[in-house]
């Protein structure tokens, strides 16, 4: 079933689309992939000359043991997230329109940071919970490519200006390790980073039960995180060479996007611990 909630983001909206979810009713699909389509019917309705659609990093990968880049794709266990397929789907519908002549350009970030994020998204509440000193452990294994929000703004517009139709281009930074994160994120408000290293094994195991738990009294926000640890099984790594030698784009380094993004939260933002 398709299902509009007006006021989603409001006290009962939010339960309605809750209780939506729990039924089986995915509305991330319909937004993500139909909304692209009309989206693009209007641009040619409309003569558009060019379209930069924004996709994710995700649909480019990770890739077990390298940098992924814009010839890759996510591995076929990752599509089990709804969100992973609904970018794909996007995308897809995207680079289709560009293979049948429309001008589209698809752009392609990696984990962006910085000022702005106040709902937040959920790299922006893991910045919040470093800089609060409430991150207390790790995933040994996981590594992002972190970049700044506004040099992915910037990307955009040298996409719009200089990308080739029905290519991908990935706009990142630079690749680096989740502790590494933390430890940035945690210094710049005085707290020690997450010591305990955990196995991914570990945590992919407490998040199914949590999962299951919520499930079985008919709540789902825990859903969303069971979603991100999966996708924390791999490092996402990702080379960011074609933007920088077709388009011209740059990036600042990862540990002053960290360290801004930190200084952007301010001691209000981050409430009692």
């Amino acid at each position: 079933m398709r299902a509009l909630v007006t006021g989603a983001a409001g006290f009962i909206g939010a339960h309605v689309a809750d209780a939506l979810r729990a039924a089986g009713h995915e509305r991330m699909v319909e937004v993500n992939v139909e909304g692209t389509r009309a989206v693009l019917a209007a641009a040619r309705a409309a003569g558009v000359g060019r379209v930069v659609h924004t996709s994710s990093c995700a649909t480019c990968g990770p890739a077990p043991g390298r940098l992924a880049d814009e010839r890759d794709h996510p591995p076929a266990w990752e599509l089990r997230v709804a969100y992973k397929r609904s970018k794909l789907g996007s995308e897809r519908v995207a680079l289709d329109a560009a293979a049948a002549g429309q001008d589209v350009v698809v752009v392609n970030p990696t984990t962006p940071v910085g000022p702005g994020d106040e709902r937040p998204t959920p790299t922006g509440k893991m910045v919040r919970d470093a800089a609060a000193g409430r991150m207390r452990a790790h995933v040994g294994t996981t590594a992002l490519n972190v970049v700044d929000v506004r040099d992915v703004a910037r990307g955009h517009l040298l996409a719009h200006e200089r990308g080739r139709a029905g290519e991908r281009y990935l706009l990142g930074g630079d690749n680096v390790a989740l502790a590494d994160v933390f430890e940035i994120v945690a210094a710049e408000h005085g707290h020690p980073p997450p010591r305990l290293r955990v196995p991914f094994r570990a945590v992919r195991g407490a998040a199914g039960l949590a999962d299951r738990a919520t499930s079985a009294v008919g709540r789902e926000p825990r859903l969303l995180v069971l979603d991100e640890v999966r996708l924390a099984r791999l490092p996402a790594v990702f080379s960011i060479a074609k933007a920088r030698d077709e388009l011209g784009y740059a990036w600042r380094p990862a540990a002053e996007a960290l360290r801004d993004a930190a200084r952007a939260v301010g001691a209000r933002s981050i409430g009692a611990r």
